[in-house]
């Protein structure tokens, strides 16, 4: 017996996470409550992501709307299914309004679920949002509800660190990599070869840090080393400075909790090559806090943003502390901050420049959805190495998680690649006590 078509319901949280996300259901129908479009146009205005989704959207529905009305089925094409907006007139049965309040937008977009319940008896009605209370009203009032899983990823990718060990390596092989500084693959690293992967070699006592080179098909030693004052602490931030010295490397990706050294060794490392780029920018998303939109915080554009931006400050000045205000290289930074060399900026600002021949580090990446991670590695010209940095249990929008957001979406899709590195960094190096908290709390 054929299996029967579901009917998605699509909230207005999954359109704006993924213009496309009509199209992604294959052979089952796919439904818009009348009051998502009613939030699309309260977005489609703006330079932001969900903004530029809104837009999509809607000229993705007018032009479905050319065919057909689109209160009846409209074929959505070959191995997809059907398409309609659902105007949603009170279900006789429950309905959400009564239950829990008027005039509220989730509760209209649980009643569409409904009236579609009770009028496609024989089909299944899911309601996909990713709105985690959402999800709980619906099933309270019996209504099946799913998180958006395109571009989830797998729990192997959450947890992958990016370093693996492996034992009982030859001795005279561990020799050759401390005396020549690499040896020939030839097996050595059996089913975990993969290209700029980062392994602990051992045998016995005997261990060498080491990265796996597929262009030339070698594994060669990691050493730790001095990078604008910052010396690595530990193999992770070893690996991790390999990863952004390495001119071969075009696209680092750092995941750790607070207090490893991600962004203060992504932007040592910029300091150290800045000579080989025209301009250093550092970037992060703008996550309103307490649901305070950046337009309504008071004053000019530095004050919004400032705060915002003093995490970066913080470990430029860090960077400059190492040195005395006589030294070279404190001359060095105060001379690229005044020539504009080095920009700290809100990632709003960066949205439709041209990435040549920069070095580009964007932080608190975990912020980031899938759409946008692709937008920014688009915008790569030549000679730009791009770096991302963040913690994926750190999330601070709300339709985001570890699966979904777009620094894990990178790390699943491009590992492999040999343009691409990712580390993970475990242990915290900031002080004792930020480690207890990361730990215990």
């Amino acid at each position: 017996m054929p299996k029967k078509k579901k009917i998605a319901v699509l909230d207005t949280s999954v359109l704006l996470h993924d213009h496309q996300a009509i199209t992604t259901f294959k052979g089952n129908d796919v439904a818009i409550p009348i009051t998502v479009l009613e939030e699309l146009d309260n977005f489609k205005i703006g330079n932001d992501t969900k903004n530029f989704s809104a837009r999509e959207v809607i000229r993705y529905i007018d032009k479905l709307s050319s065919r057909s009305s689109l209160q009846e089925w409209i074929p959505l094409g070959k191995d997809r299914g059907n398409f309609k907006i659902v105007l949603a007139p009170d279900p006789k049965g429950i309905n959400a309004e009564n239950v829990y309040a008027r005039g509220k937008n989730d509760h209209k977009i649980i009643n569409a679920a409904l009236y579609l319940k009770e009028n496609e008896p024989d089909r299944e009605v899911v309601l996909v949002t990713k709105d985690i209370n959402l999800r709980i009203k619906a099933k309270a009032l019996g209504i099946t509800a799913e998180d958006y899983r395109t571009g989830k990823v797998s729990d192997e990718i959450v947890k992958d660190s990016g370093i693996c060990i492996i034992e009982n390596i030859e001795s005279e092989q561990i020799r050759q990599i401390f005396t020549k500084g690499k040896i020939d693959e030839a097996g050595v690293l059996g089913k975990h070869k993969i290209a700029n992967g980062y392994y602990i070699l051992k045998n016995g006592k005997s261990s060498s840090l080491a990265v796996y080179n597929q262009n030339l098909d070698q594994i060669e030693r990691v050493e730790k080393e001095f990078v604008y004052g910052i010396k690595p602490k530990n193999a992770e931030q070893a690996f991790a400075l390999n990863a952004l010295l390495n001119p071969d490397i075009k696209l680092v990706a750092l995941q750790g909790v607070a207090g490893t050294g991600k962004t203060l060794l992504a932007l040592a490392s910029a300091l150290e090559q800045h000579k080989q780029f025209q301009q250093i920018i550092l970037a992060r998303p703008v996550v309103p806090l307490s649901n305070k939109e950046i337009g309504f915080l008071p004053g000019d554009a530095a004050d919004k943003i400032g705060p915002y931006m003093e995490p970066l400050w913080d470990n430029l000045k860090f960077i400059k502390s190492q040195f005395g205000e006589n030294e070279r290289k404190y001359k060095a930074i105060t001379e690229l901050q005044e020539s504009g060399k080095i920009v700290i900026s809100p990632l709003a600002f960066i949205r439709g420049r041209s990435l040549s021949n920069i070095i580009f580090i964007v932080d608190e990446a975990q912020n980031l959805t899938p759409h946008e991670i692709k937008t920014i590695i688009t915008r790569a010209g030549e000679n730009t190495k791009i770096i991302f940095t963040g913690d994926i249990n750190q999330i601070d929008t709300p339709y985001l998680d570890e699966q979904s957001n777009g620094l894990a979406y990178l790390i699943e899709k491009l590992k492999g690649q040999r343009l691409f590195a990712h580390v993970k960094l475990e242990k915290g190096e900031r002080s004792e006590l930020a480690n207890l908290a990361n730990d215990l709390l």
